[in-house]
């Protein structure tokens, strides 16, 4: 039987995070999107005011998954959420029960922390959609995410000011 273990990570953990997003990304068939690198793991994560919080599953001390999450609030409940940015598992540790024990973590987290709700996107042809259902998680089906970033982001911020924001 293999040692299973849960834990906090640590800012030692930054390249181990980085290599999981990584191959979450390429899970994700976008590996060409990452552009975060070990010391933006290192520096929003571990410093005076963490913008992240992070497990990892190590599977007889070899990281094996890992879960990436952070705070926002609910203006509706008054009181904080807990938004799940990345759950991933490598596969050669799929089927070890390490994504429910991760998720378990992490809802743990967001009681302890008194948060209203726990969410999470999941691309529509995951697998891991019926993994989520069979734990109790609902897709939102009235609510439609929207994102922008980049030039267009730049330009929305400008709007108001005279020249590019830096």
């Amino acid at each position: 039987m293999p040692e299973i273990v849960i834990r906090d990570a640590v800012a030692d953990d930054s390249a181990t995070i980085l290599a999981m997003v990584q191959a979450l990304a390429e899970f994700e068939r976008a590996a060409e999107a990452v552009r975060a690198t070990e010391a933006d793991f290192r520096r929003e994560g571990f410093g005076p005011v963490p913008s992240f919080h992070c497990a990892i599953a190590e599977v007889d001390r070899r990281p094996a998954g890992f879960a990436l999450w952070f705070f926002s609030f609910s203006t509706w409940e008054g009181r904080r959420s807990l938004y799940l940015e990345d759950l991933f598992v490598q596969p050669w540790a799929r089927g070890l029960g390490l994504g429910e024990r991760l998720l378990r973590h992490v809802a743990r987290t967001a009681v302890r922390a008194g948060c209203a709700r726990l969410d999470l996107w999941v691309l529509h042809w995951n697998p891991a959609r019926q993994f989520y259902e069979r734990l109790g998680l609902r897709q939102m089906v009235d609510w439609l995410p929207y994102r922008i970033d980049g030039a267009a982001l730049q330009r929305l911020a400008c709007e108001a000011q005279s020249g590019p924001l830096t």
